[in-house]
């Protein structure tokens, strides 16, 4: 899709080379005096997160993992119930973080790539605590061969097409030199390989956890739902969808110079043809519902954030969903 080139700049974060140190840190500031005082008690991630301690009981809704069916109580009441799981103390969180060239881009109030890197500064901040690790695998630009960095200290320079693996660690020093290395990451030309970006996340098997995919999915789902399909069979499965409006519809300012960023191609479009501008609110609706079902078909919870919102709120407005979702229903 292209994107523009003659929009008013967007609020952004300092430029890559300058996202480290004082800016984390105000960031991440931001992000704990809100989700602090809007999530008040223990709350563990953005997911419940697996366990293997026996909780209570609930009615089974459509979605609900059947090899957590309770059969004593589904034989006692008639009606299906699964076992509900306490997590576990220490818990493994993996990120998938697409930075292909289709991020660097935003006419709201942040660019794409400010908002990717806040929420894994919140993602951080909500798991890394009693003990739990975190670690990412960030992809940009097109295909390119994977090596692994470590993110203690500086952030590693990824070459074009780069699929760069940061072990999970556990601490809040650790957490802060993953965000530093995530932030760091410099978004080279083209798109990364979605599919093969989350397909990391298999290899190799690790126990039971928890694996978030951020990202602007528009590679076409076909690449990338098997393997969403292939980690939710093991981990509990969060997509972070990143938009921006002008993704969604055009708007009325007459010829309209864009470019494709992962390209490079240069197009002038009329928008004030009331045609093209319906039309291109279809395709863009179909494809967000494509992206919607594919995600939804693979059993994945996903989570929409824009650019032209407050996306701290909608954050917390999805864990206390999330936390909602769990509560409810009948126990014993």
């Amino acid at each position: 899709m292209a994107r523009s080139a003659a929009v008013t700049p967007p609020t952004r974060l300092p430029a890559t080379g300058d996202r480290s140190g004082a800016v984390l840190a105000r960031l991440q500031l931001m992000v704990t005096r809100k989700l602090d005082g809007l999530l008040q008690g223990d709350y563990a991630g953005l997911l419940p997160g697996p366990g293997s301690e026996a909780g209570e009981s609930r009615e089974y809704r459509p979605g609900d993992d059947v090899r957590r069916m309770d059969w004593p109580v589904t034989a006692r009441t008639m009606m299906p119930h699964v076992r509900r799981t306490v997590a576990d103390r220490e818990l493994e969180t993996w990120l998938a973080v697409d930075l292909s060239a289709s991020l660097d881009f935003g006419t709201g109030r942040w660019l794409k790539r400010d908002v990717v890197v806040a929420a894994a500064a919140a993602l951080a901040h909500l798991t890394v605590r009693g003990g739990n690790r975190i670690g990412a695998v960030v992809g940009t630009g097109g295909p390119g061969p994977t090596r692994t960095g470590r993110w203690r200290g500086e952030a590693p320079a990824p070459r074009p097409g780069t699929l760069l693996r940061l072990p999970a660690r556990a601490g809040r020093k650790e957490a802060q030199g993953l965000l530093r290395a995530i932030a760091g990451t410099e978004i080279r030309p083209g798109r990364s390989d979605l599919g093969e970006l989350v397909d990391m996340l298999n290899r190799p098997p690790r126990r039971r956890g928890v694996a978030v995919v951020i990202s602007d999915f528009l590679a076409p789902p076909r690449q990338w739902g098997r393997p969403v399909r292939k980690l939710r069979v093991r981990h509990d499965v969060l997509a972070i969808e990143v938009v921006d409006p002008r993704e969604l519809e055009l708007p009325d300012v007459g010829v309209l110079p864009v470019v494709d960023p992962e390209t490079g191609e240069l197009h002038e479009v009329q928008t004030a043809d009331p045609g093209l501008r319906r039309r291109y609110a279809e395709a863009a609706t179909a494809q967000r519902a494509a992206i919607a079902a594919e995600l939804r078909a693979a059993g994945a919870a996903h989570l929409r954030l824009r650019t032209d919102r407050d996306w701290l709120l909608d954050m917390v407005r999805f864990v206390a969903a999330q936390r909602h979702a769990r509560t409810r229903g009948t126990t014993r």
